[in-house]
């Protein structure tokens, strides 16, 4: 049984940073690409970044490239997202995902999902 766990969400002043991790288990972690999407309330959820298997590509949608950065550990099954200089917009629940396949931007491309964290940023 495939299970994302996602953590390290929390409340954090604008400019301020987080560290997100999700931990894989039930699949081979180091086959599959990975990453983060995000939504926030009444809104749809969209595209963070991805990273490829090896973890030796990473694509940044543009609304957060400079600012975070996405990062896996295959020797720990992880997968992490530091996010520097946060603005309220970031805020949302973030979601970890999991495709066996390539890279890829789109939420259908992705087999497995994690059940989120939340990010709130403060003004």
């Amino acid at each position: 049984q495939v299970q994302l766990v996602e953590s390290g969400g929390g409340w954090v002043q604008a400019g301020g940073s987080l560290r997100l991790s999700c931990a894989a288990s039930g699949l081979t972690f180091s086959t599959y690409a990975m990453a983060w999407f995000r939504q926030a309330p009444g809104n749809e959820r969209e595209f963070v970044g991805t990273i490829s298997r090896s973890g030796n590509k990473t694509y940044t949608a543009s609304s957060v490239k400079g600012r975070f950065t996405i990062s896996r550990d295959n020797a720990k099954n992880t997968l992490y997202l530091q996010m520097n200089s946060l603005k309220p917009e970031d805020s949302a629940t973030y979601y970890c995902a999991a495709a066996l396949a390539f890279m890829a931007i789109t939420i259908r491309s992705y087999d497995y999902w994690g059940q989120g964290t939340q990010v709130t940023v403060s003004s």
